[in-house]
């Protein structure tokens, strides 16, 4: 189909519009596609409009027809829209085109102009004929003669006169002018002239100035006046307009000029015109402004009386005081007139009544001058009139009042009266006139005085009031002056109190003019300030003061009468006495003097015979009252004093009253004798001793803006010699400082300063003693302690290594109890704050000091051994609740020397102090009466007896027991019983009955019960120490055995040195033998012939091919004959002794004997978390079904099995500070297991499982490890050698570390809780967590190497291995890669023939690569991964440092293989530093 152009889209070429060539318009391009959408939708709109009436074949038709023109259509469109494209091509073609057609039309339009010139315009073209005479006259001469004559006769001007005939002329007629001047007569008025330019201008001041000429210089030639100028202005009300309208100058100009002719005199006809003209305007301008007053501003103060136009303008003014006045009744008026006499004078003013003439000057001044006002006029007026009205007033105000000076000054007058001698100038009464009103007015500028309305009335009228109302405002500024002066006192003034009082009391005698004061400090007490004028000089005011002692009451109260007390609210004072102060006497003080002393001395003379002036002293302004001040300020200082004075009479303490001290230095109360303290014997020598002592008591006030009270107690000498320095001299003063209240609260100052004194009379009754006790030499007191200060109110003593322990001792008043605080200097520790409570009840009951510091010195070193205990609360301790915080050791004070400590809430161990040196322990859980009896809240310590005997030191324990002691349970009475806090026995040997176990209990800490009741089996208990074959010098260090010989008497043959070990000693079955029968046919034989003798000390390390715990648990088969010991169930209770050396050993953090990997723990701690590990253990065996238990008879030991393992747990005989297992194969699987795979099953048990922090969740996964198929549990082998010998990770070429996560890591996903035992099998699948590192590569300097937490699941059905994921996958990172990296393992390397457990993770170890291999860092792990030890081995330390890592291990004999690198981090990956505080890494 042919193409079909647009229809009506074409943009037409204009006619006159230049086409590029046959190109056509541009449309836009998104224009052409709206209309082609809109021509189509219109299109489709008429078809669905005409097609229902067609045929079928007709609708066929159109449609194809629609749609092929629309194909058409849109196949232009895309072929336009491609060829769009390549557009720039065109547009700069088409530019180029266009430009060149404009050339070419410009070349056209050129050639078409000329022909058109040459054939239309040119062709008519004519010039016109030149007119050559006038062009040849203009160009030659310049000139042009032609022109018609009239133009010159009728239109050009004559020529002027030259300047020089100009200025003859004039000055010839200035000469005329002033001859006529010279021969006429001219008016006074118009003496001011000026002749020049020939014309003269005569000016009058303030009315016109006119300006005449001659025309001519006859005798008989008229003047012509030429110029008018009035000079009246209102610059008030005429707004800078002129008063005289041009025509009306120019009507007065002609009424002028025609009266000069044929006037005999013409110049004075020109004055008398002009000047009654002005006159007259001026008193209109008057007028005026003073019709504007009246309507604007004056209203009614002013009227115009009378108004004649050019003759008189009256005013009146003060028409008030015309009205009350009888003096003025002609009123006050002024009239500016025409002067009667001589019109041709200025207008004048007229005064009634009549003013001075200098008045009348200063007045007329307002109408004479530039500014012709009437407000002006006025104003000097009333001036004039209000200076005549106070002067009159001031000579008869100094008539009634003679030592009064009063000043009239300024504008307006004022007149000032100060009525105070001396005042200040805003103290003045100041009197002037109202200028409305006429009326005289009067205020105070400092003050709104309520007098002044009647002091203005009798001003007005009655002068003789006046003496009496200046006195009365006399008194009330004075007392305004009062409140200014106690403004920053502490008192506040009043005018009036409701006071309450008998007629005749001396209250009514006192002047109406007063005041009261109220003292802030002292509710009850008002000071009042009466007022009176001097006799000879009424200008100055005495005070007299008196002091009103009041108590609130009620109106209906009856003064006379104190009981009667009514429900009524106590508004009124009542006045109980009245003291009057004699003047002289308070301000003549010791110490203060009021009065200005430069009277009596006016100067001093110098040698050289030159006068000072006089004394320098600052005066104090005119409104302060020094002598208000100063007894307010006596009243605030003494008033206290006689407060206490008071109170302390009323208690029957003797004083010496209020006293001066010396030099006027202060104020002073002397105590005479204070009473006994309650408690204490008047007739002890301790009493007498201290009042002779006691040299004095005083009682001062000190602080300025906080005032205090400071009592001083002063004593001759100590009884104790002190190293304070500032305790050397004989003279010993004691401070307090109590808070000054008000009276109510003086009895408490009272009660304070008696508790003060029973501070130091108590303090003093147990120093007395002591000081005795230093005299005694035997006691060597000494030697144990320093008196650091003895203050009399406390007592600060130091002991321990260089007395760095302080011990203060101190009276506590409120608890009327002796109280201790502990301290320490120069760094060193004082762990007596937690027997603090125990040792101030000690003192409490026996008041020795002296057993006191026997006591501090005695146990100082076992209480700081006590405190290197780990106290910090633990997670992880429980086994299904790992988030519950433990505490690892509870320290539980009983007594001053008995303590318990409970290790995470099961076990206890109760510590007594003893002298000599030695401390004895045995099992708290124990009851103290009955041995065999276990307490609720604790589980015994099993093989307790036996870990202590090996810390016993025989040649330091001085008490021994028989073997028959040992085999019988002792009586609870023979046991210790100087627990309960009695004196020691080497202060007097007073020993008490045995406590309750409710006494114990009391004041004591709590615990929950443990989650399973205590174990029904006998703990394991060695047999007693005893001293028939002990032998010197055994207590050596921690390095040498400090276990000694022991002589079990039968056989005979077994060697001397059989330390007491578990395999000695039997032990009941679960199943429960009878506890203390000796018929338990249970026998097991000793292996301590096969033994080297057991020492704490450190043991050879057992090399990673033979068991650690082969060497003592694999030789049981071996038969030695051995005495059967008896079963006791009571050998932990029994005490064991041991010394501070010991003690501190078992306390203090040391590395473990065998050097096993860990952080450093005490033996104690070590001991007791191996127990609570080994009783979790039987727990899980009982609970869960996943190992099964084997009956046994060792006591101590744990049998149990698995599929194709039976395994024996016990603690290590010759410490007993840690966990060992022996694993050996079940009879029918001997030939399954290698054994290297079971020594790194027990290697890992050893170093991973049963490792510190003791977590039981790690055992329990490691149970749950062991009871897997056993192909999965050869492969779990591998993976724990790959850990336990790193060596082999190198020697693979591995990328990462491997290492086990018994228990969940923080930092794994969320599948398990955190803590829990991070192995579980479900069904066919195991779930494991391992951690691995990546070493090597760049990670070998400063960059932290990253880390990894994997949950692997291993399907045994399937016998696949895959990453435990979240179900909502996150963004790509490392352990998504790990994850690909096992889905490819399972597709290509499995091998259906063995477990793909290992295979797995070996594959991953070397093939891993993070998706950043080149960074520093995994972007999902933002916390420093570390090549650490077993998640198993990290615990939360409260050394620096936070956890001690596994040491280099050696594997196969070589060398470590641990890969240097940096310090490693404790915590794996995504877990921060801070995380976990008390449950440590996982």
């Amino acid at each position: 189909m042919a193409p079909v152009p647009l229809e009506g889209h074409q943009t037409p070429a204009g006619n006159n519009v230049p086409q590029e060539g046959s190109r056509g318009g541009t449309i836009s391009l998104t224009v052409l596609i709206d209309f082609i959408i809109q021509r189509t939708y219109h299109e489709l709109t008429v078809l669905a409009e005409l097609l229902p009436r067609k045929t079928d074949m007709e609708r066929k038709i159109e449609i194809y027809n629609f749609s092929a023109r629309t194909r058409q259509l849109f196949v232009r469109l895309l072929a336009l829209v491609k060829w769009a494209s390549s557009i720039t091509k065109v547009e700069r073609s088409t530019h180029i085109m266009g430009f060149l057609d404009k050339q070419s039309l410009l070349f056209v339009d050129t050639a078409d102009m000329l022909a058109r010139m040459a054939r239309e315009t040119l062709v008519h073209a004519r010039l016109p004929n030149f007119h050559i005479p006038a062009a040849v006259e203009v160009l030659t001469t310049g000139t042009y003669c032609r022109l018609p004559a009239c133009i010159r006769e009728r239109i050009v001007p004559p020529d002027p006169i030259t300047p020089s005939e100009r200025r003859s002329t004039l000055l010839r007629l200035n000469q005329v002018i002033q001859h006529r001047l010279v021969t006429g007569n001219l008016l006074p008025q118009m003496r001011n002239l000026k002749i020049e330019s020939g014309r003269v201008t005569f000016t009058v001041e303030h009315e016109f100035e006119v300006s005449l000429t001659v025309m001519g210089d006859g005798p008989n030639i008229p003047w012509r006046l030429l110029d008018i100028d009035i000079l009246v202005e209102d610059k008030e009300t005429g707004d800078g307009k002129a008063l005289v309208h041009s025509l009306q100058v120019q009507y007065i100009h002609q009424v002028i000029q025609s009266r000069l002719v044929d006037n005999p005199q013409p110049l004075t006809e020109v004055y008398n015109c002009l000047h009654f003209f002005c006159q007259s305007l001026q008193l209109e301008v008057l007028y005026s402004q003073t019709l504007r007053l009246c309507r604007d501003r004056l209203d009614d103060h002013i009227h115009v009386d009378e108004y004649t136009p050019g003759k008189c303008l009256s005013i009146s003014y003060w028409r008030e005081l015309t009205c009350k006045d009888p003096k003025s009744e002609l009123g006050y008026r002024l009239t500016v007139q025409v002067d009667t006499h001589d019109p041709a004078r200025p207008l004048t003013v007229v005064h009634v009544p009549s003013l001075g003439n200098k008045e009348c000057e200063i007045a007329d001044r307002a109408i004479r001058t530039d500014l012709l006002s009437m407000e002006r006029l006025l104003v000097h007026t009333i001036y004039v009139r209000t200076r005549s009205r106070l002067t009159e007033l001031k000579q008869e105000v100094q008539t009634m009042m003679k030592d009064v000076e009063c000043h009239l000054q300024g504008s307006p007058a004022i007149l000032s009266v100060p009525v105070l001698q001396p005042c200040l100038r805003a103290e003045q009464l100041l009197v002037t006139v109202d200028t409305h009103t006429g009326m005289l007015q009067c205020h105070v500028p400092q003050y709104e005085a309520p007098l002044i309305p009647e002091l203005q009335t009798a001003l007005n009228g009655d002068h003789s009031r006046l003496p009496t109302l200046v006195s009365e405002l006399r008194y009330w500024i004075t007392q305004r002056r009062c409140e200014k002066t106690l403004q920053h006192l502490p008192a506040t003034p009043h005018e009036r109190l409701p006071l309450l009082h008998h007629p005749d009391h001396p209250m009514s005698k006192i002047g109406r003019h007063r005041m009261f004061v109220r003292l802030h400090k002292h509710p009850n007490v008002i000071l009042i300030v009466e007022f009176k004028e001097k006799e000879s000089t009424q200008c100055e005011i005495d005070c007299s003061f008196y002091l009103a002692v009041v108590k609130h009451s009620s109106i209906e109260d009856d003064p006379h009468d104190d009981s009667i007390e009514t429900e009524i609210p106590k508004m009124y004072l009542k006045v109980l006495t009245l003291i009057e102060f004699d003047t002289f006497v308070i301000t003549h003080g010791p110490f203060t003097s009021v009065d200005d002393q430069s009277e009596k001395f006016p100067g001093k003379r110098k040698p050289g015979g030159r006068q000072e002036p006089g004394s320098r002293r600052t005066k104090h302004p005119a409104y302060f009252i020094p002598e208000l001040a100063h007894v307010v300020a006596l009243c605030d200082e003494r008033i206290p004093f006689v407060t206490l004075a008071q109170e302390l009479t009323k208690r029957e303490i003797a004083h010496q009253g209020l006293q001066v001290e010396a030099n006027a230095t202060a104020l002073v109360l002397r105590l005479v004798q204070l009473p006994p303290s309650p408690g204490v014997d008047t007739q002890s020598a301790s009493w007498l001793a201290l009042l002779k002592r006691l040299l004095s008591v005083a009682i001062r006030v000190q602080g300025k803006a906080t005032k205090n009270w400071m009592a001083e107690f002063v004593f001759y000498g100590s009884p104790l010699a002190s190293s304070h320095p500032k305790e050397q001299g004989l003279r010993r003063p004691v401070y307090f400082q109590y808070d000054m209240g008000t009276a109510d609260t003086v009895s408490k100052t009272v009660d304070a300063l008696l508790n003060d004194w029973s501070q130091i009379v108590h303090l003093y009754t147990v120093v007395e003693d002591l000081a005795e006790y230093f005299r005694i030499e035997k006691y060597n007191l000494s030697n144990m302690v320093t008196i650091k200060s003895y203050s009399y109110s406390r007592l600060v003593l130091g002991y321990g290594p260089d007395r760095g322990a302080t011990v203060t001792v101190d009276w506590n008043s409120s608890d009327k109890a002796f109280r201790l605080i502990f301290g320490a200097t120069n760094n060193c520790v004082n762990a007596h704050s937690l027997m603090r409570e125990q040792l101030e009840a000690h003192l409490n009951r026996h008041r020795n000091l002296a057993q006191i510091v026997h006591i501090l010195h005695e146990t100082y070193e076992p209480l700081i051994s006590i405190s290197k205990l780990p106290t910090i609360p633990q997670l992880g301790v429980h086994n299904q609740r790992p988030q519950v915080p433990v505490q690892t050791f509870t320290i539980m004070p009983q007594s001053p020397t008995l303590l318990r400590l409970a290790y995470q809430g099961m076990y206890c161990l109760e510590l007594r102090l003893r002298g000599g040196g030695l401390v004895s322990l045995r099992d708290g859980a124990y009851s103290r009466f009955d041995r065999s009896n276990v307490v609720d809240e604790f589980t015994p310590t099993q093989g307790l007896k036996a870990f202590l005997s090996k810390y016993v030191d025989e040649t330091a324990v001085f008490r021994r027991r028989s073997q028959s002691e040992d085999d019988n349970p002792p009586s609870p009475i023979t046991m210790d019983s100087d627990g309960g806090g009695g004196p020691m026995s080497f202060l007097g040997a007073h020993h008490r009955g045995p406590q309750s176990p409710a006494q114990q209990r009391e004041g004591g800490l709590r615990f929950h019960p443990p989650l399973t009741p205590p174990s029904g089996s006998n703990p394991h208990t060695p047999a007693s120490p005893h001293p028939a074959m002990s032998q010197a010098g055994q207590h050596q260090s921690f390095g040498s055995s400090p276990a000694t010989s022991f002589n079990l008497a039968s056989p005979p043959s077994l060697p001397p040195n059989i330390n007491p070990s578990p395999n000695m000693l039997p032990h009941p079955s679960p199943g429960g033998l009878l506890a203390n029968s000796p018929s338990n046919p249970l026998h097991v034989p000793s292996p301590a012939g096969l033994m080297p003798t057991s020492s704490p000390g450190p043991c050879p390390t057992v090399p990673v091919g033979h068991s650690p715990a082969s060497s003592f648990m694999g030789q049981t088969g071996v038969s030695h004959l051995s005495r059967v010991l008896p079963q006791r169930s009571w050998a932990g209770a029994v005490p064991t002794l041991l010394t501070h050396e010991a003690l501190d050993l078992l306390c203090s953090p040391s590395p473990h004997p065998q050097h096993l990997p860990g952080p450093e723990l005490s033996p104690l701690e070590r001991f007791l978390g191996c127990v609570y590990m080994r009783r979790q253990l039987q727990r899980f065996i009982q609970n869960d079904d996943c190992l099964t238990g084997i009956p046994t008879t060792e006591p101590g030991v744990v049998h149990f099995k698995v599929e194709t393992l039976q395994c024996r747990v016990g603690l290590n005989p010759q410490h007993l500070q840690s966990l060992h297992i022996k694993v050996s194969p079940l009879p029918d699987h001997k030939e399954q297991w290698t054994v290297e795979e079971m020594q790194i099953i027990e290697k890992f048990f050893d170093t991973r499982a049963a490792a510190p922090p003791y977590k039981p969740n790690a055992l329990s996964g490691f149970g749950r490890m062991l009871n897997v198929p056993y192909n999965v549990l050869k492969d779990f082998v591998q993976i724990m050698k790959l850990e336990l010998i790193p060596g082999l990770v190198q020697q693979q070429q591995m990328k990462w570390a491997v290492q086990w996560s018994l228990r969940t890591p923080p930092s794994a996903t969320p599948i398990v809780p955190t803590g829990m035992a991070a192995v579980l099998v479900c069904r066919t699948k195991i779930l494991v967590f391992l951690q691995i590192t990546r070493i090597g590569g760049p990670y070998q300097s400063t960059i932290e190497p990253p880390s990894l937490v994997l949950p692997l699941v291993y399907d045994v059905s399937t016998n696949l291995t895959q990453l435990a994921e979240k179900r909502d996958p996150g963004p790509a990172s490392a352990t998504t890669a790990a994850s690909l990296q096992l889905k490819r393992f399972a597709e290509f390397g499995v091998s259906h023939n063995e477990c793909s457990l290992f295979p797995a993770v070996r594959d991953l170890l070397c093939s891993l690569s993070l998706p950043s291999e080149s960074q520093a860092q995994v972007a999902s792990s933002p916390a420093p991964p570390t090549m650490q030890p077993s998640p198993a081995m990290q615990m939360h330390s409260p050394m620096p440092g936070g956890v001690v890592g596994m040491p280099p291990q050696t594997g196969a004999g070589g060398p470590p293989q641990q890969p240097s690198g940096p310090p490693q981090s404790p915590y794996p990956v995504g877990i921060t530093m801070g995380q976990h505080p008390m449950m440590g890494p996982q």
